[in-house]
C-alpha cells in the first residue's frame, strides 16, 4: 500500500484507533503524519543503492544495471549494500552490549558495596552463571562470586584469545565448533564492533561476502551481549516466574499519578517502583489516589515480567501515551525513544524526563542518573511528577483515557518454563515438550521479536501471523515490542486459547496450565520479556538441541520480525541465522539494489550455518513460508 492509503488503517490498536482524534485536537504530527510528509522516499536508499561513507559522495547506483554501476571509489551495488548492512549490525550490537556493559558495572559497584539500592535478587541464578562461565564457586562468599561474574562480563569487551564467553559458554559444541570453522567466534564484543567499523571504512573490505562474514561474527557478539544483560538483569533483579497484569492505555489511570518508564535498561526503573511505593503519601498528600507505574517499550517488559507493571503501549504508539493528557512524566533511559516526545510533553503539560548521558533530547528534564544514587534520584523524579500531577488540565485539554485494556500472563523466562514442565516430569523437564514436539502436538516453535514499523498497519502482520501459526499448532514465544503487539490483541490472556490454538496444541497448554497450578491453561503466546531476552529463546533452543544429542539447526524452530525497525532488529536476526534458526523479515530491507546479497541471506548462509532469512512482505505469505520451514526440518527429522 501507498502511504496515504496506509494512514486509513494506521493501526489495529483499537485503544490507538481512538487516539487518533487526539491529534487532531492538539493540533500536532505524529509518527503516521511525519511518515507521509516524507513521500516520496529517495528510491535509491529503498534499494540500498547509496553511500555516504566517505566525502566524494554522496554516491548512488543505478538500480537497473546500466550507468552508474560503480561508486567513486569503485564499490558495486553488492559491496555498498553489505557495507550499509554491516553497519547496522554493529550499530545493533553496539545498543545492546552497552545495555549489558552497564549493568556489569552495576554488578560490580553492587559486589564491592558501592550502591546502598541493589542488591543481589537471584543468588542461585549467580551461581548458575557462574559455572557456566568457568568461574569457581568453592567457598566464595556472594559478593565475591558476584564480582568475578561482573569482571568475567566486562572481560567479554575488549579482544579474547579464547573468544568470548558469553558465546563459547551458551551454545551447543556443534555449533561452537561450526563457528570456529568458519572464523564466526567473536573475539571480544567492543572488539566486533570496532572492527566492523573499521572493514566499512572508505578503501578497506571490498569482498561483499566477506563482509557479510564479519557482519554475522559481530551478530554473535550482539547475541552475547543479550545473553549477558538477561544473565546479569536475572541475578540484579529476579528471574522472572509467571505473573498476570494488563496491557494497553487503559491502564492509565486518571485520579492517579501516572509514570510512564520507556527504553530498554530497567537499572533506574526498579528502583523508581519500588520509590513509589514508598512516596504514596507524598502523591495522596497533592490530591492522587496513588503512583501508578506503566511501562512503555522493552523497559516497560522488563518490570511487567518481574513486577507486573502494566504495559501502556509499545513502539512506534509511544507518542500516543502522551496524548491522553494522563502521563505525568515519561522517564527515558536509553533506545527506541522519539526526540518527538519532547515537544508533545510540552503540548500536553507531561514532562519528558532524560536519565543517560548518552540520551539526552532537546526540550526535555534531565536527571543525572547513577547507581550510588539510585534512590535519590528515583525520589527526585517522583516528585516532578507529583509537580506536573498538581498542574494537570491547566492547558486545557484535559485527559481521555481509553478504556481499553487487556489481560496477560507474562514471565516465562526458561527457567519458568522448565519449572512448568518440571510439574509434568521431574526427573527428564524438557521431556514432554520434545515428545509433544515429535508426535506432532507441537509442530514446531516460532519466536516473534521486533518492534512496530509505521509503514505497516500497526500490529497487523504480528496478528495475522501468530493466528495462522497458533491454528497451526505453533508453540509462540515473543520477546520486545512485538510481544506488545501480541499482548494488546489478548494473545497472552490464556481465556483465548479456546479461540486462538489448533487442537493438539490447546491441549498442551491446557495440561501444562492444570500441571502448574494455574486455573486455566498457559497463554497462546509465552512473553520471554525485553529485546536483549531474545536470548532466553536461544537458551530454550540450545537446550533441546542437547537434549536431541542434535545441532540448532536441526530443530523445527524459525523466529520472525513481521514488523521490524531498528539496526537492532537486523543485528538479532543475523544471530538467529548464525544458530540455524531459518528467520523471517516483514518489512522492506535496503537490499534489492542487489540480487546476490538477496542470494547470500536467504539461499547462501544455509550453506554455512543452516540458517536463512525468509523474506516476504505478505503476512499470509509469510505464514505459509514459516510453515514450510517447520515442516521441512520435521521431514529431515522423520518426524
Amino acid at each position: 500500500m501507498k502511504a496515504k492509503e496506509e494512514m486509513t488503517v494506521r493501526s489495529l490498536d483499537r485503544a490507538i484507533q481512538v487516539m487518533f482524534d487526539r491529534v487532531g485536537q492538539y493540533g500536532i504530527d505524529t509518527v503516521w503524519e511525519r511518515y507521509v510528509k516524507m513521500h516520496p522516499q529517495c528510491k535509491f536508499g529503498d534499494l540500498g543503492l547509496c553511500c555516504r561513507i566517505c566525502l566524494q559522495g554522496p554516491c548512488r547506483i543505478n538500480p537497473s544495471g546500466k550507468e552508474p554501476r560503480y561508486g567513486i571509489c569503485g564499490a558495486d551495488a553488492d559491496i555498498i549494500i553489505a557495507r550499509n548492512l554491516a553497519r547496522a549490525v554493529s550499530a545493533g550490537t553496539a545498543g545492546h552490549s552497552g545495555h549489558a556493559k552497564h549493568l556489569a558495572h552495576t554488578l560490580l559497584k553492587v559486589s564491592e558495596g558501592k550502591t546502598k539500592d541493589y542488591t543481589i535478587k537471584d543468588p542461585t541464578k549467580l551461581r548458575t552463571v557462574a559455572q557456566r562461565i568457568g568461574v569457581i564457586i568453592n567457598h566464595n562468599s556472594e559478593q565475591e562470586l558476584a564480582k568475578e561474574v561482573a569482571l568475567q562480563a566486562l572481560g567479554d569487551f575488549p579482544e579474547r584469545d579464547e573468544g568470548v564467553l558469553w558465546v563459547t559458554s551458551i551454545v551447543n559444541e556443534e555449533r561452537l565448533r561450526l563457528f570456529q570453522k568458519f572464523e564466526l567466534l567473536p573475539k571480544g564484543i567492543d572488539h566486533e564492533v570496532s572492527e566492523i567499523m573499521h572493514r566499512t571504512l572508505y578503501g578497506t573490505d571490498g569482498d561483499a561476502l566477506n563482509l557479510l562474514m564479519g557482519a554475522m561474527r559481530c551478530a554473535l557478539a550482539d547475541l552475547a551481549g543479550c545473553y549477558m544483560a538477561t544473565d546479569l538483569a536475572d541475578i540484579l533483579f529476579g528471574t522472572p516466574v509467571p505473573i498476570e497484569t494488563s496491557s494497553n492505555l487503559g491502564v492509565l489511570k486518571r485520579d492517579w499519578v501516572n509514570i510512564a518508564v520507556h527504553g530498554h535498561n530497567p537499572i533506574l526503573s526498579e528502583i523508581i517502583v519500588q520509590k513509589a511505593k514508598e512516596m504514596e503519601n507524598e502523591a495522596k498528600a497533592v490530591g492522587a489516589q496513588g503512583i501508578n507505574i506503566v511501562g512503555i517499550c522493552c523497559t516497560g517488559n522488563e518490570l511487567l515480567s518481574r513486577h507486573g507493571i502494566p504495559a501502556c503501549t509499545h513502539s512506534v504508539s509511544q507518542e500516543m501515551a502522551l496524548l491522553t493528557g494522563a502521563v505525568d512524566a515519561i522517564v527515558v533511559d536509553y533506545q527506541c525513544v522519539m526526540p518527538a516526545l519532547a515537544g508533545i510533553a510540552q503540548c500536553t503539560g507531561s514532562k519528558l524526563i532524560t536519565t543517560m548521558s548518552i540520551c539526552k533530547i532537546q526540550g526535555a528534564y534531565h536527571v543525572s542518573f547513577s547507581e550510588e544514587l539510585a534512590g535519590n534520584k528515583a525520589e527526585e523524579i517522583i516528585g516532578l511528577a507529583l509537580d506536573t500531577f498538581k498542574k494537570r488540565n491547566t492547558n486545557g485539554k484535559g485527559v481521555f483515557i481509553p478504556e481499553i485494556t487487556t489481560r496477560v500472563v507474562a514471565g516465562f523466562s526458561v527457567e519458568a518454563i522448565v519449572d512448568i514442565f518440571k510439574r509434568v516430569n521431574s526427573e527428564a523437564p524438557l521431556k514432554p515438550l520434545v515428545e509433544a514436539i515429535v508426535n506432532g502436538q507441537i509442530r514446531g516453535v516460532c519466536l516473534f521479536a521486533g518492534c512496530n514499523n509505521v509503514k505497516v498497519p500497526q500490529d497487523r502482520n504480528f496478528v495475522s501471523i501468530a493466528r495462522d501459526l497458533l491454528k497451526n499448532n505453533i508453540l509462540i514465544l515473543a520477546t520486545g515490542c512485538g510481544a506488545g503487539a501480541l499482548m494488546r490483541h489478548g494473545f497472552m490472556d490464556p481465556m483465548n486459547v479456546d479461540e486462538l490454538c489448533g487442537e493438539s496444541l490447546k491441549k498442551v497448554l491446557k495440561i501444562l496450565g492444570e500441571a502448574y497450578g494455574f486455573k486455566h491453561p498457559l497463554p497462546a503466546v509465552l512473553h520471554l520479556g525485553s529485546c536483549v531476552d531474545n536470548s532466553r529463546a536461544i537458551a530454550l533452543l540450545v537446550s533441546l538441541a542437547k537434549y536431541l544429542n542434535l545441532d540448532t539447526d536441526k530443530m523445527p524452530v524459525v523466529a520472525s520480525a513481521p514488523e521490524a525497525v531498528s539496526e537492532k532488529a537486523i543485528s538479532i536476526g543475523l544471530y538467529a541465522v548464525a544458530m540455524g534458526v531459518p528467520t523471517h523479515v516483514g518489512v522492506k530491507l535496503p537490499i534489492e539494489g542487489s540480487p546476490a546479497i538477496g542470494r547470500i541471506l536467504t539461499e547462501g548462509l544455509k550453506e554455512i550455518t543452516g540458517g536463512y532469512f525468509i523474506y516476504e512482505l505478505d503476512p499470509e505469505l509469510s505464514s505459509q513460508k514459516l510453515l514450510k520451514a517447520i515442516d521441512e526440518r520435521r521431514r529431515q527429522l522423520g518426524m
